[in-house]
């Protein structure tokens, strides 16, 4: 796998991520949680944009951030606005990190043990990818069970 099939697929997923949020046709509803729902389609996106924003742009771009993981499940009522802008802004950041890498990168270490011991940078944005995906999908069902 290259690094631009990976850049695709994360354009893509991003920006579906967008197109989930932007659905909600009750902002208060993307903060909703029910019983056996635990996280709000808000946090899980402030998530994902905090997750990579991190991991991709900060560790792989060498961009500046400071992230805040507890108000990525804790903050409440963030607009709908706002959300999209960072959804946007992340787009930029994943693309330009990916792109400004080479393709030797993949199999070299990431620069982090995130799950104790070292992985190249390949195996981290796939794990990344599926992180993604899995709260992508969350949220999916978070809107279609509980934007009414």
């Amino acid at each position: 796998m290259t690094l631009r099939e990976i850049s695709t697929l994360f354009e893509r997923d991003i920006a579906k991520l967008k197109s989930e949020i932007d659905a909600y046709t009750k902002e208060e509803n993307l903060w909703k949680v029910e019983s056996n729902i635990a996280n709000s389609a808000g946090n899980l996106c402030l998530h994902l944009i905090g997750n990579m924003t991190h991991f991709v742009g900060k560790e792989m771009g060498g961009l500046e951030y400071v992230r805040d993981r507890d108000f990525e499940f804790a903050g409440k009522h963030v607009p709908k606005a706002e959300l999209i802008s960072g959804i946007e802004k992340l787009q930029k950041t994943v693309t330009a990190s990916l792109e400004g890498m080479g393709e030797e990168m993949l199999e070299k270490d990431y620069p982090l043990e995130v799950f104790g011991s070292k992985m190249t940078h390949g195996f981290f944005l796939i794990h990344l990818f599926g992180h993604f995906s899995y709260h992508l999908g969350q949220i999916n069902y978070h809107r279609r069970l509980l934007d009414k």
